[in-house]
């Protein structure tokens, strides 16, 4: 019932978007459809507009509040059936390539020829920018998903050092709890347990089991005691959550570390951008590491602006906003206040802090041994019916539906399904 009217309020919302605006004129601005409504995801977005605006381009904002975007894609789709597509819109993965396919898209293969995107955007990148040899989106950034985040007071404070194993983690935990502080700060929506347990995943099956079960979609390794034992400790993770983790947003999970009330956040980099909004220093007031296990991976999803197509050519402010998003200039500027790492290799780290550092050097590390993999929880590894398949499993056991070996079944089942 939550998601059936969660879906009729985003589609009532593009409704009345549609039926309140003409189609958006695209010479005299662009409009811009997203997800970025917290604090820090905002004054990310500002850098982009401001980007814009100096070049006297005007921008209108769309805002669909959601963390995984799932409603801003219901509007989308309601929004295109309309007629009345947005100039750009955020997607993501597999997202991109299925409205590709669908023909919504501009072809951009002019803006990247002469800007060059071939030679400085990662082929894993690329993967999902270019459909049929056609590019059709801008890559803003790289996030990646597998990291802790704590409190460095709270830690210190209980004589806790950096976990980097599972049993560090389980004791750190236990230390936390014994103190009265929550151990795990979460929030309870589907696409938030399932960034949890792309980390524990990685950690117990390791690289070649992650891609089996993920990409691969391996029924043996999917229905293997690894996943079981992955299921087991996302249950050790849930015995370690408040009371009132249900629907929670993840920036306020988040805000439950910086603020002292928890120890730790399993959630991707973006978190970093609301402890640099709220003036936190990492190092000093908070740290960033790898989920303990996966200090060699990089699991990964990389936000990206479809530009959609307005009548068979791309605009000049389509174009313009397209060669803004990967400007070196503009990809350390907005992964700077993102939290996230450029969509781009050439450009220099100079400017970000010790975990943005941290998070360049571990992505060109991965690259470089195999050991990057595309987000299940991101749709980055996987179709979207193959991705909400899982979440409905994972998201069930985290709350007390099935026992790990019931989840376990349920998802080779859900998987085959979904196939």
């Amino acid at each position: 019932m939550r998601s059936f009217l969660k879906t009729k309020t985003a589609i009532a919302l593009a409704l009345s978007v549609t039926a309140g605006t003409a189609v958006a004129d695209s010479h005299s601005g662009v409009e811009v459809l997203h997800w970025w409504t917290s604090g820090g995801e905002a004054a990310a977005l500002n850098v982009l507009k401001d980007d814009l605006e100096g070049q006297g381009i005007g921008w209108t904002d769309m805002p669909v509040a959601g963390g995984g975007g799932e409603q801003a894609m219901t509007v989308l789709r309601a929004r295109v059936t309309a007629g009345n597509a947005p100039t750009a819109v955020q997607g993501l993965g597999f997202d991109i390539i299925d409205w590709a396919k669908q023909g919504s898209l501009a072809n951009l293969n002019d803006v990247a020829a002469a800007e060059g995107w071939d030679d400085v955007v990662p082929a894993a990148l690329q993967q999902f920018a270019k459909v049929d040899g056609a590019w059709v989106s801008a890559p803003v950034n790289v996030h990646s998903t597998n990291w802790v985040w704590a409190n460095k007071a709270v830690l210190d404070a209980n004589g806790i050092a950096m976990p980097e194993t599972w049993e560090d983690f389980v004791a750190a935990m236990e230390t936390l709890s014994a103190a009265g502080i929550t151990p795990i700060a979460h929030g309870g929506q589907a696409w938030q347990e399932a960034t949890v347990f792309d980390a524990v995943a990685m950690s117990v099956l390791g690289p070649d089991g992650y891609k089996a079960a993920f990409i691969d979609l391996d029924p043996a390794v999917l229905g293997g005691e690894g996943m079981k034992e992955a299921f087991d400790r996302m249950a050790v993770i849930r015995a370690n959550v408040d009371d009132n983790f249900s629907g929670r947003d993840w920036n306020l999970a988040t805000a439950m570390v910086i603020n002292g009330e928890a120890g730790f956040q399993m959630m991707g980099d973006w978190a970093k951008g609301e402890f640099i909004n709220a003036g936190k220093v990492p190092g000093e007031d908070f740290l960033c590491f790898r989920f303990p296990g996966t200090s060699e991976q990089v699991t990964f999803n990389a936000d990206q602006f479809m530009m959609f197509d307005q009548g068979g050519d791309v605009s000049a402010e389509q174009a313009a906003l397209a060669t803004a998003i990967l400007s070196p200039s503009f990809q350390s500027a907005f992964n700077v206040v993102k939290g996230s790492v450029p969509a781009r290799t050439d450009v220099s780290n100079e400017a970000f802090d010790a975990c943005g550092q941290k998070g360049m050097a571990d992505l060109a590390a991965a690259a470089a041994s195999n050991n990057l993999f595309g987000s299940m929880a991101h749709g980055h590894a996987n179709e979207a019916s193959v991705k909400n398949a899982m979440y409905d499993v994972i998201t069930a056991h985290f709350n007390g539906e099935y026992d790990s070996e019931t989840a376990v079944q349920e998802l080779v089942d859900a998987v085959e399904i979904a196939k």
